[in-house]
């Protein structure tokens, strides 16, 4: 069964629960793999690759989206965000600890010889492919920063 599959009987289980965040927030999913495979090109299919991207861009919107809720003391809409990212965060592979992240960073490091900052774009580019859906780019340019210096 594909992420699609897994999303859609999700959401038939959220209405039998009447679990409205839950449902709310599959919905939130299903609505952006919908967009996806009706897109130009996407011959209405949706690869689990594609499936991941989305689910990333949206836990990162949902994580954006509650910090700005929560510097303006608006608990209540930031709770909702975070509850909503606890859900799509289901469906995403397990991320990795600052520390393992630090061994595949300090890896790939050695195998590009970055030095200094200078060479930041080329480990950025190679950490970022490597460790899609493992890790937030957030963390892994932070990590980078702090080996590199």
């Amino acid at each position: 069964m594909n992420l699609f599959d897994t999303i859609s009987e999700e959401i038939k289980k959220a209405m039998l629960a009447q679990d409205k965040v839950r449902l709310e927030a599959l919905r939130g999913i299903k609505k952006e793999f919908l967009e996806a495979r009706a897109a130009k090109g996407a011959h209405n299919e949706l690869s689990d690759e594609a499936a991941m991207a989305i689910l990333q861009k949206m836990a990162k919107q949902r994580r954006d989206s509650a910090d700005i809720y929560l510097s303006q003391n608006r608990s209540d809409l930031a709770e909702t965000e975070l509850a909503q990212l606890n859900i799509i965060q289901e469906f995403l592979p397990e991320q990795m600890t600052s520390e393992e992240l630090e061994v595949v960073l300090k890896k790939i490091i050695a195998d590009v010889g970055a030095t200094s900052m200078k060479d930041m774009g080329k480990v950025m580019g190679i950490a970022t492919k490597q460790l899609a859906g493992k890790a937030d780019g957030r963390l892994i340019s932070e990590v980078v920063k702090k080996l590199l210096s």
